[in-house]
């Protein structure tokens, strides 16, 4: 059976939470710094729409995060549960986030993630983003990259 990729429901909450503590934890061993992922209000993205899950069997797989700014569509986040890496659940919600933001309009798709996420890095510049700079905010140290999406 496929998975189901649908917004997330208020009793989500729980597992969303829980699948991006098991996501982002190991990044936590890396710096000693707890990822901005795991500092968000699931609460309150719930409420606003902006959190769609892959789940199978009620069990949840992946999240993304979707947050529309003036000229791109923010991926605030994508998680997927560590035991799946290679199952293809990122590259589905991957995927996802760039028609939404086509379907909302934009033209790109911006991220950020850690310098210390290299791998996240590699897959990202391997997918077409291209870093556009990078900040300490929250005391983290962020590259910020952007797509331009095709039609």
């Amino acid at each position: 059976m496929s998975p189901d990729l649908r917004l997330a429901r208020p009793d989500d909450r729980p597992a969303v939470e829980a699948l991006v503590h098991a996501a982002y934890s190991p990044y936590v061993h890396r710096n000693g710094l707890m990822p901005g992922p795991m500092r968000d209000d699931y609460g309150a993205l719930i409420g606003d729409s902006r959190v769609h899950v892959v789940e199978r069997d009620g069990a949840l797989l992946g999240l993304v995060v979707l947050l529309p700014q003036q000229d791109a569509m923010l991926l605030d986040n994508v998680a997927v549960d560590p035991a799946l890496h290679g199952s293809g659940i990122g590259r589905i919600l991957l995927q996802f986030a760039e028609q939404a933001a086509r379907d909302a309009g934009y033209g790109a798709i911006r991220l950020y993630t850690q310098e210390i996420m290299t791998e996240n890095v590699a897959l990202y510049t391997r997918i077409g983003y291209r870093e556009t700079h990078r900040v300490e905010e929250k005391g983290l140290r962020r590259i910020y990259m952007l797509k331009t999406l095709a039609d």
